[in-house]
């Protein structure tokens, strides 16, 4: 098409295939390198990285933001729990002096990088890494945006990498400020239970946002189907695939976490953690439903546009029926003869060609309604 709604509709297109690559594919690796080579794969280049530390203990907590990442050192060998959480992994010479300052592994390193990994979960002798993806609703453009969060989980400290600022930890913030909560007397695993569980959380609150999205669509598809209803069918497609690609690997995290036995999850949070497993299923189940919800909404918004289509089709076809014998007469009272005596009576056209005219198509009215097909 070269007209001006057919560039439009192009140019959608390829706009929503580029955001299909940019959220269910997979970043490639730089070709020929040696494993463990930092190289930052996101789109978040300038910012500078900004540290907040959290050092709590049962009595006493304290809260901080550094610029610097020397001043984060400390949290090594305080006495107290630690939360560093990092906004920004895009400079690599901070990055390595993290790595080197905490003993991460380079290959640890590289996934928090590479922003682009899938929800898994990795035992090293001083460490646990968690993968993670948090995700945003944007209620002026509907788009579900996500982002990767990392976790270092040692005994006495845990460290959170995020790409950007902004996340959905600030309950658990609330909470560390609080005396006398349980983030407060347990250890950094019940810490690292918590940043889950509100990611976990996070979701519920995505999922009825969608779900609301899916009524209003599937109601409007039933009474009147717009010409926009169909991008808006494939939207909430992609986005439940986004959502799945990363709700069903985070499941096997937390069985994992819930089954395995080592001095970094206790027994303890274990069983807090059964408790985020089953939250788990139950997305898994609602975003199974809504997927199977949006396949039916595409069928009825085809099946719309084929009704209303067939209605058009349906009134002129009883248009060209009904003028189908008309144009006989007017065919046959056309023709250059002589011999048609009738014509030179003088109400032969009001009262003839007419009258003959008007009770053919009253009756062909009579008959189509008597066949319901009108």
């Amino acid at each position: 098409m070269l007209d001006s709604t057919g560039k439009k509709i192009k140019h959608q297109t390829k706009k929503q295939i580029k955001k299909v690559k940019r959220l269910i594919s997979t970043r490639p690796k730089q070709i020929g390198l040696d494993p463990g080579t930092l190289i930052y794969t996101g789109e978040r280049e300038k910012e500078p990285i900004t540290f907040k530390v959290f050092e709590f203990d049962q009595n006493d907590f304290s809260e901080k933001d550094f610029q610097k990442v020397e001043d984060i050192f400390f949290c090594k060998e305080s006495k107290k729990k630690c939360w560093i959480n990092i906004d920004g992994v895009h400079n690599i010479e901070i990055m390595e002096k993290i790595q080197n300052q905490f003993n991460i592994h380079p290959l640890t390193m590289e996934d928090i990088i590479h922003t682009s990994q899938r929800p898994k979960l990795e035992e090293y002798d001083e460490y646990l890494f968690i993968v993670l993806r948090m995700f945003f609703y944007d209620n002026t453009s509907r788009e579900l945006k996500n982002e990767q969060v990392s976790i270092i989980l040692s005994e006495k400290y845990l460290i959170t990498f995020l790409e950007d600022p902004g996340d959905v930890f600030n309950p658990v913030r609330e909470r560390i400020r609080k005396t006398g909560t349980k983030i407060r007397k347990n250890e950094c695993d019940f810490l690292a239970y918590s940043l889950i569980d509100s990611i976990v959380d996070s979701y519920f609150h995505i999922l009825e946002k969608i779900g609301e999205e899916i009524e209003e669509l599937e109601d409007r598809l039933v009474v009147d189907t717009q010409k926009d209803d169909i991008q808006l069918v494939h939207r909430m497609r992609r986005n439940m695939i986004l959502l799945r690609k990363s709700v069903w690997p985070l499941r096997e995290v937390i069985s994992v976490m819930q089954r395995n036995e080592n001095s970094f999850i206790k027994t303890s949070t274990q069983i807090y953690l059964r408790d985020v497993y089953d939250h788990l299923i139950q997305i898994i189940d609602t975003i199974e439903s809504y997927r199977d919800m949006i396949v039916g909404m595409l069928d009825v918004y085809l099946s719309s546009t084929s009704n209303k289509l067939n209605e058009v089709m349906k009134v002129l076809t009883i248009i060209s029926t009904l003028f189908i014998p008309l144009t006989f007469l007017a065919g046959v009272y056309g023709m250059n003869f002589k011999n048609f005596p009738e014509l030179e009576k003088y109400w032969m056209y009001p009262w003839g060609f007419w009258i003959i005219t008007l009770v053919v198509v009253v009756i062909m009215i009579i008959y189509f309604k008597k066949k319901k097909w009108f």
